[in-house]
This record gives C-alpha cells, structure tokens and sequence, in this order.
C-alpha cells in the first residue's frame, strides 16, 4: 500500500453499525463483509486517485458485492486516505456529502 487510511468518527460508527447488522445475519456474512471492505480500503491506498471524483475534492469506490460506497479525501503531504463515510446506497443519495462537508 502507497497511503495508509484513516477512518473518521462517523464512518467508523458506520463501519461498526453495518459489521454488528452483518452479525446478525450470521458471522461469516459478517467476516465476508470486513473482508470486502478492507480490500477496498487497500485498493484505495494503492491507487487513490484512480477513484471517481463525484463532488469537490471527495473520490469515492464501491464495494463489491455490498451496497455500500467508500467516500474519501486524500491528504497527498501525509501519503493518508481520509474515510469520511461507508455510505450505504438506500440511504438519501441527496445526503450522501452532508456529514462530510
């Protein structure tokens, strides 16, 4: 990985939320669920500017198999992906950027 990640506050709430509903399922939907998330995280990290960049400076992927997509910045100085949300796609798209602006 050429950056490391961080997760904010509010995406790391949504991160814990959606892992503890995964749980719910069953633990291997959830173990697939962390496992997704963090091959995504590590193809963000490899390739952060490879994203699409929908809205100012925030790229966002998503992830396969999931209905969720990762939105994030990119702190070029630091070499850090900055998570700002795991936005899961039934939520209001008009509200997909509120938390993170």
């Amino acid at each position: 990985m050429g950056y490391s990640y961080i997760l904010l506050e509010a995406a790391q709430e949504e991160y814990e939320s959606s892992v503890r509903r995964y749980i719910v399922r069953s633990e291997q939907s959830a173990v697939k669920f962390i496992e997704a998330i963090d091959v995504t995280l590590e193809s963000i990290c490899d390739y952060p500017t490879r994203w699409r960049n929908k809205y100012k400076n925030f790229f966002e992927l998503g992830v396969k198999k999931y209905p969720f997509t990762i939105i994030y910045t990119i702190d070029n100085q630091n070499k850090l992906i900055i998570v700002h949300s795991m936005f899961h796609h039934k939520r209001n798209p008009l509200k997909k950027y509120n938390k993170t602006i």
